[in-house]
C-alpha cells in the first residue's frame, strides 16, 4: 500500500504485565525501576518505560502508561498502575482496584464478582511476576490492576451494558494494539484477498481475527497461508473483493459473537449500533424447536457468548448450525453471486461448533424466494 503504515500499539493487558513485573523487581531490590523488560503473550519481548515507582514498606506501586500507536482507542494514555505485595504461598491473588471495571453479569467469560481482567492478562500478568520471582525467597504475590480515570474512559465503551461497572476492563490476546483504521483496514483486507489470487489461490478464508485464523488454520491444515485473510469486522469487503478476485470458495470462521452479527445481516460488525440481537438468536432458537422457557431465556442474555452457555447447558448446542447457514445464505446474498460459501463457528478454544459448506445460492432462482436454502 502506498499509504503510511499505521504504528502498532500495547493492549491494557501487555501494560499492567509490565507494571506488575516492575513492582515485583523492586520490592526484590529496592531500587528504582525506570524502564522493564516484558514478555508479551505473543512471545514478542518489549522494554517499557516506567513512569511511576514507589516503594511503601512491603508494598511497590508501579505504572505504565499505554501507548495504544496509531489505533484511536479511549485508553491511550491510560495509567496503568499495579501495587504488588510478595508472599509465601504458591499462588498469584489478582484484584481490581480504582478504574477497573466489575464484572456484574454472566456471559463474558469471567466470574460475576470478579475484576474485568481477561484470562490472557491474568496469566502474562502471573507469568511475569513468577519470572521476576525465580531464585527469591518468595512464591508468590497479591496483585492489584488499577486506572487513575479509568471510569471516565469506561463511558466511551459499551461496558456498561454489558455489565461491567466502574472502569474500563484489562483486555488482549497477543498484547498488540492493531491499529483501527478504516481505509487502512480495508485497503489490507483488499490487498490480502489479490495476493492470494495471484498466488492462483481459489479459497479465501476469511477470519474475523488472530485467534479465529490460528483456530481456522487449525481446521483447514491442507490449505496454503495466504488463504488465510484478517477481515476484522470488514466480511464485507472481504466477500466483494472475493467477488472481484474472482474466488472459487469462501471460508468464513469465527466465533459466536461476530457471526451472529453477521447472521443478523450485519457485513460491518463494528458498525455503531451493530450490537448482538439477542432477540435474532431467540427467533433462531424458537425455529429448531428450542422451548419457548430457554429461547426467552436467549433473548434476555448478556452477550453471544452468554446465549451459548445457555444452549450448552440445556443441550441445544445445535442452534450454532443453524446460526452458520443463516451467515453462509447472507454472505451469499451479499456477494450476488453464486460464490460458493462455508461458515465455521469455533469456540473460545478453537472447538468447531456448527458449520455450513458449500452453501451457493442461485440468484436468479431465488428471486421473490428469501427463504430457499
Amino acid at each position: 500500500m502506498a499509504t503510511k503504515e499505521l504504528r502498532e500499539g500495547f493492549t491494557t493487558g501487555a501494560c499492567s504485565a509490565a507494571a506488575a513485573k516492575a513492582a515485583t523487581r523492586l520490592l526484590l531490590k529496592r531500587e528504582p525501576v525506570l524502564e522493564i523488560e516484558t514478555t508479551l503473550p505473543n512471545k514478542r519481548q518489549v522494554l517499557f518505560p516506567v513512569k511511576r515507582c514507589e516503594l511503601d514498606g512491603e508494598v511497590a506501586i508501579c505504572s505504565v502508561i499505554k501507548d495504544a500507536g496509531d489505533d484511536p482507542d479511549c485508553t491511550h494514555g491510560a495509567e496503568l498502575t499495579a501495587r504488588v505485595r510478595l508472599t509465601k504461598e504458591s499462588r498469584i491473588v489478582l484484584k481490581g482496584g480504582d478504574g477497573v471495571a466489575t464484572v456484574t453479569k454472566a456471559g463474558l467469560g469471567l466470574e460475576v464478582g470478579e475484576p474485568a481482567i481477561n484470562p490472557v492478562p491474568r496469566k502474562n500478568i502471573s507469568e511475569m511476576i513468577l519470572e521476576e520471582l525465580e531464585g527469591s525467597s518468595y512464591n508468590g504475590a497479591e496483585v492489584e490492576i488499577s486506572v487513575p480515570g479509568g471510569q471516565e474512559m469506561a463511558k466511551k465503551t459499551m461496558n456498561e451494558r454489558l455489565g461491567l461497572i466502574g472502569g474500563i476492563s484489562i483486555l488482549g490476546t497477543t498484547g498488540i494494539v492493531k491499529p483501527y483504521s478504516t481505509a487502512a483496514f480495508k485497503a489490507s483486507v483488499i490487498q490480502a484477498v489479490q495476493m492470494a489470487k495471484e498466488y492462483g489461490i481459489d479459497t479465501a478464508v476469511l477470519t474475523t481475527g488472530g485467534k479465529s485464523e490460528k483456530f481456522a488454520m487449525d481446521l483447514l491444515p491442507s490449505l496454503n497461508e495466504l488463504s488465510f485473510i484478517q477481515v476484522g469486522d470488514f466480511i464485507g469487503t472481504g466477500i466483494k473483493t472475493s467477488v472481484k478476485e474472482s474466488m472459487r470458495h469462501v471460508i468464513i470462521v469465527g466465533m459466536i459473537g461476530k457471526l451472529s452479527k453477521m447472521a443478523d445481516g450485519v457485513m460491518m460488525t463494528h458498525r455503531g449500533g451493530s450490537s448482538v440481537n439477542t432477540k435474532l438468536l431467540s427467533e433462531i432458537a424458537r425455529s429448531i424447536g428450542i422451548p419457548e422457557p430457554i429461547a426467552v431465556e436467549i433473548q434476555n442474555a448478556n452477550t453471544a457468548r452468554h446465549v451459548l452457555e445457555v444452549c450448552k447447558a440445556n443441550g441445544y448446542e445445535h442452534i450454532t448450525t443453524r446460526i452458520c447457514e443463516i451467515v453462509a445464505k447472507n454472505c451469499s446474498k451479499h456477494a450476488g453471486t453464486n460464490l460458493q460459501i462455508s461458515c465455521y463457528m469455533v469456540d473460545f478454544d478453537g472447538v468447531l461448533l456448527g458449520k455450513c459448506e458449500n452453501f451457493s445460492q442461485n440468484i436468479e432462482s431465488t428471486e421473490g424466494n428469501p427463504e430457499h436454502e
